[in-house]
């Protein structure tokens, strides 16, 4: 028996004032959540699960607010009880970006998503202490879980000595990169499977409760250099840098020249992908979610091109392929 649901149930009874309700599965992510569909006649709701003893709702509420405030179409929480682990918010609907990314469709759902991003951005402005630091042990840390999940857990691999250093030399430059960059308020997971289509204010945005105060780049390379889906290294790149003109426009500081901004948003995506493709494995193992490993080879792909194409990034090319794990990224996905 499902204790939590039943206790869900219980809730949902008292937090909607009646009993007669429908609730089915909307979704589950890579995070102990799980989220329901709550059906009140032709009212909809989506009830988030999320036991207290693996997740703190605090910071879903309070980022939640703050950015409903700047106008994003984030959820508004009805009802919430943050003992149990239980909210009632707005049902965005289920139309992902990922569902609906096409040639057709790109332009009008980024442009939509840039925008969004821009207010995001700007938010910093209004308040520069609201979120925590994306700082250089987080950076770091998270870039490590390449290392323990995926080429120690999932392939077996014991770095040597040398082997490591090179590594650990590659993380200090992505981080000072990182450290670097004009600091921005930051979602953190921007991308196409947290984002969805929306008849008014798109996108609707959700997964914001880990948010921070980091590089200007992160959203961008996450939205735009996407781990489950992939476009032209070259459409990627004039996105990137319409994104810069914007932002200058807006008055968000993303620096003068667009090829330093396009050095930036390389290498905030290695960080970013180097710290996925742990993620991935570690949901494998960890979490017996085995889905993920799907997308190791396209987000690998993005960490063996771009390190390819900077002479200081070599040591990490060179050591992909060393190990085989450029090798067998590439068969993946030929």
């Amino acid at each position: 028996m499902d204790d939590r649901l039943q206790a869900l149930r219980t809730w949902l009874a008292k937090a909607l004032a009646t009993s007669t309700y429908e609730l089915e599965p909307a979704s589950a992510d890579a995070s102990f959540r799980r989220y329901f569909r709550v059906r009140v006649g032709d009212r909809s709701y989506i009830a988030m699960d999320a036991p207290p003893a693996q997740s703190d709702l605090t910071p879903y509420l309070r980022v939640a607010a703050r950015f409903h405030d700047l106008g994003l179409n984030v959820p508004k929480v009805f009802e919430s009880n943050t003992e149990m682990g239980f909210l009632l918010i707005t049902d965005l609907g289920e139309r992902l970006y990922l569902s609906q990314l096409d040639d057709t469709t790109v332009e009008r759902l980024y442009g939509d998503a840039l925008g969004a991003l821009l207010i995001l951005q700007a938010g910093v402005y209004s308040d520069s202490t609201f979120l925590p630091d994306y700082d250089e042990t987080l950076l770091v840390d998270e870039m490590e879980l390449f290392q323990e999940w995926y080429l120690g857990r999932h392939l077996g691999i014991t770095l040597t000595a040398k082997q490591k250093a090179h590594l650990y030399h590659v993380f200090g430059q992505l981080t000072q990169s990182a450290l670097d960059q004009p600091q921005v308020w930051v979602h953190r997971d921007f991308h196409s499977r947290n984002l969805l289509v929306t008849k008014h204010n798109n996108p609707g945005i959700l997964d914001f409760q880990d948010a921070v105060l980091g590089p200007v780049t992160y959203d961008l390379v996450s939205l735009l250099r996407d781990c489950y889906i992939a476009w032209p290294r070259e459409r990627v790149e004039d996105w990137a840098k319409g994104y810069h003109a914007l932002a200058l426009q807006s008055g968000i500081q993303v620096g003068e020249d667009d090829g330093q901004f396009l050095q930036w948003f390389d290498r905030m995506g290695l960080q970013r992908h180097l710290k996925a493709i742990g993620i991935f494995a570690r949901l494998k193992y960890r979490d017996s979610k085995s889905g993920y490993l799907a997308d190791i080879p396209r987000t690998l792909g993005y960490v063996i091109q771009v390190s390819a194409r900077h002479a200081d990034l070599q040591a990490l090319n060179t050591l992909l392929y060393e190990l085989g794990v450029a090798k067998a990224a590439n068969r993946e996905m030929t």
